[in-house]
């Protein structure tokens, strides 16, 4: 049996971290379950959180519970609803866990003679610039039928409810679609200040620069309504990367398809064919991962439309939603009220110990080691990585952000060997973010070093 000292003084890469999160769970057992022996306990966790300067005047929730006692450690608002931002992610892996095979269905085609008919499926890789997938570009750029594009049926809107409208020219609001392409952006970069690019460079054409004016909304600021690009070059660095979401219509795509692909592509305004074939892409795991870590806001609402393909031939990211609260989520112990698949929506609400419950229903799907390297980290590339840093990672989990809130939930591995599942919630503070991050980064810490 490994020890612990040998565990924490050798283990450095991140995939061994989490098999010794799973085997320091395993060891636990033979130490005395009596939690008046923990120099850091419940009573103190608690004190700590109800009383902190830094968290006062705000509506927090707190739930620390331990799965090998099956009980909670510290309960704080636990059974109040809070609006989880990008906690919501972590609901959207697991309905696109139960809901989806093992690979991402990438399109879905149909041979007719010479002709090659293909419609979308929801996948958000088609040419994402982050995410290296080149599967389905490769099969359409060497088919050698002739293209056409049919828009499947899509009932979900671009913007969800409650979605915040003047953050349509930010990235981290694209629009919902049924074919992705480039994550439905435009990328303009620079270096040393030579002239920017422009990815998909089609968009280089439509767009215009105003040498004199500046803008609050950035370096490119999109018109509302338009595809329509202004650049300020007067407010821009020397180096830049910007990225900004266009507009989808299935005029678009065929249009970014027969650019990208180099070979003509037509719209044709006709339904899917029956019992079309079905191409897969990149393992789902790949897909969650990037979703969970950099917390990508496309990637969650596609998931969900992914997940509604495989009830109706409709996609739609409520369905998706609905199907998964009504069959895999009623034993939560408050009922979500489950909106979009990102957390971007404010009418997204859950509750601590719902968070909890949700996050070992996910421990019960995959074991430890297959789960916890899917999640942001301590100290590591993702939305962790400037917080929790340790030679060998403890924190594994989700953090969520909005106005005005900022929430954490997941696992924690402490020092004497336990692994414990947290959901950390902060609403309604007027405070910089930062402050009510770093509280919690010192909360959690003490819990990990002390509990």
């Amino acid at each position: 049996m490994l020890t612990k000292k040998l565990l924490y003084s050798n283990l450095r890469h991140y995939t061994l971290a989490c098999v010794c999160a799973f085997l320091l769970l395993g060891c636990s057992a033979s130490r005395p379950a009596t939690k008046a022996a923990a120099p850091y306990g419940p009573a103190e966790i608690k004190r700590q959180v109800e009383e902190s300067e830094v968290l006062k005047q705000r509506f927090v929730g707190f739930a620390l519970y331990d799965p090998e006692l099956n009980q909670m450690v510290v309960e704080h608002n636990a059974d109040k609803y809070f609006v989880p931002a990008s906690n919501t992610k972590l609901f959207t892996f697991y309905a696109a866990s139960k809901m989806l095979e093992d690979s991402i269905p990438a399109l879905k085609y149909a041979v007719r003679g010479d002709s090659l008919l293909f419609w979308g499926t929801g996948d958000p890789t088609f040419t994402h610039m982050d995410v290296k997938n080149t599967i389905a570009y490769d099969f359409l750029k060497h088919r050698p039928e002739k293209l056409y594009y049919i828009e499947a049926p899509f009932a979900s809107t671009p913007f969800a409810v409650n979605w915040g409208w003047d953050d349509y020219n930010y990235y981290y609001q694209p629009e919902r679609s049924v074919f992705p392409i480039h994550g439905n952006i435009v990328k303009f970069a620079r270096k040393d200040s030579s002239l920017y690019t422009t990815a998909p460079a089609s968009f280089k054409a439509i767009v215009k620069a105003d040498t004199l004016g500046v803008s609050e909304s950035g370096n490119f600021v999109r018109e509302w309504r338009t595809n329509d690009i202004t650049f300020y070059p007067k407010q821009a660095r020397a180096d830049f990367s910007v990225e900004v979401p266009f507009i989808t219509s299935p005029e678009m795509t065929v249009q970014l398809l027969a650019d990208t692909l180099n070979r003509p592509v037509e719209w044709l305004k006709q339904p899917v064919p029956q019992n079309g074939q079905t191409l897969y892409g990149l393992p789902a795991d790949t897909v969650f991962k990037r979703m969970l870590q950099v917390s990508d806001n496309l990637l969650a609402e596609q998931l969900m439309a992914l997940a509604s393909g495989t009830i109706s031939d409709t996609i739609s990211v409520e369905r998706g939603i609905d199907y998964a609260v009504k069959n895999y989520l009623t034993d939560l112990p408050d009922a979500p009220v489950w909106i979009d698949g990102s957390g971007l929506s404010t009418k997204n609400l859950f509750t601590p110990r719902s968070i909890i419950a949700l996050l070992q229903k996910l421990r019960q799907e995959r074991a430890d080691e297959r789960l916890l390297p899917l999640l942001a980290t301590g100290g590591r590339p993702g939305t962790f990585r400037n917080i929790y840093k340790a030679d060998v990672p403890f924190v594994f989990g989700k953090s969520g952000t909005l106005s005005h809130v900022h929430n954490q939930s997941g696992y924690i591995i402490t020092k004497s060997g336990k692994l414990l599942l947290f959901s950390f919630m902060n609403n309604n503070y007027t405070a910089p973010t930062s402050e009510i991050r770093e509280e919690m980064v010192r909360i959690m810490t003490k819990v990990h070093e002390k509990y």
